[in-house]
């Protein structure tokens, strides 16, 4: 009982610890938690919380209910930040990725209401980088037996020491809840507060892998390419001259055999650049220049 009880005691110490930096957000009736991340009053919550921007409240630990502004968000990898007009805010220490490991003990916290909530569970799943349905890049897939709560969605998840380790987000796939690692909510926090949103290519194309001949596979060096099976009027892929029933096997110098193949080229640093792409047409290999668009917010 000694043992039970000391860590019952360590770990509510963790939880009141880490309290502070956990916070409320209602955005019309959307209730869900988020993040303190600086003390200047910036906030990281899911993006799902928050698609409605005209009116967002925060409720701080302290009792105060704030109301924040919308800095941007980027529903691909379900994170948005939040601004309010408060300083001195209290924000965690955030984990890098190697230190994680499967089995370990963690702590989902969360803040639906007034009172700030906790489950405990262990990391049950720490694997390696993945693309979510939306194209977004996530540094890790991180899964943990926690049961995320309605309103649990935006709050952290942290570790025995209270070491926050990313973003939980009930919204990402179905089934299990997931958690966006420290190192994807660094790059996209950043690049939603120096520009507001997340710029991502855009062709304008529906696609599935098909099998290519033998003899066109061994002519490219690869077994797989994108069959065009929608070219929407007007985009990027149209007016570069792309049709429904092409094959898409190299953009930019690059094989392209799967769609995330595909959306992993379709990278901010391309929007406006002209690329060129390798497609088959009736069996003949063709060379075209593409200029990728952005995809709208």
């Amino acid at each position: 009982m000694t043992v039970l009880s000391s860590l019952s005691d360590d770990l509510a110490a963790v939880v009141q610890a880490a309290a502070p930096s956990v916070a409320r957000i209602d955005a019309h009736r959307s209730l869900g938690s988020g993040t303190i991340w600086a003390p200047e009053g910036i906030l990281v919550t899911a993006a799902h919380v928050v698609e409605r921007e005209d009116r967002i409240e925060v409720g701080l630990s302290d009792g105060r209910t704030l109301l924040a502004t919308l800095v941007g968000r980027d529903p691909t990898t379900d994170i948005a930040v939040l601004r309010v007009q408060a300083t001195g805010l209290s924000s965690p220490a955030w984990a890098g990725s190697d230190t994680l490991r499967v089995g370990q003990l963690v702590l989902a916290l969360a803040r639906p209401g007034r009172t700030l909530r906790a489950t405990l569970g262990i990391l049950s799943a720490a694997g390696e980088a993945w693309r979510t349905r939306a194209g977004g890049q996530v540094d890790r897939y991180l899964q943990a037996d926690v049961r995320v709560w309605p309103g649990f969605s935006g709050g952290p998840l942290i570790d025995v020491s209270g070491t926050t380790l990313g973003l939980n987000t009930a919204a990402m796939r179905r089934g299990p809840s997931l958690t966006i690692p420290a190192t994807t909510l660094r790059r996209v926090v950043d690049t939603l507060l120096a520009y507001g949103r997340v710029r991502r290519g855009y062709l304008g194309v529906g696609a599935h892998p098909v099998r290519l001949p033998a003899r066109m596979s061994q002519q490219v060096g690869q077994d797989l390419g994108l069959l065009l099976v929608s070219v929407e009027p007007g985009s990027p892929a149209e007016q570069g001259g792309l049709l429904m029933g092409d094959v898409i096997v190299a953009v930019d110098g690059l094989a392209v055999g799967r769609v995330d193949d595909l959306m992993a080229l379709l990278t901010a640093d391309r929007v406006g650049s002209s690329v060129p792409a390798r497609i088959v047409r009736g069996g003949q290999l063709r060379d075209m220049n593409i200029v990728i668009g952005e995809r709208a917010a």
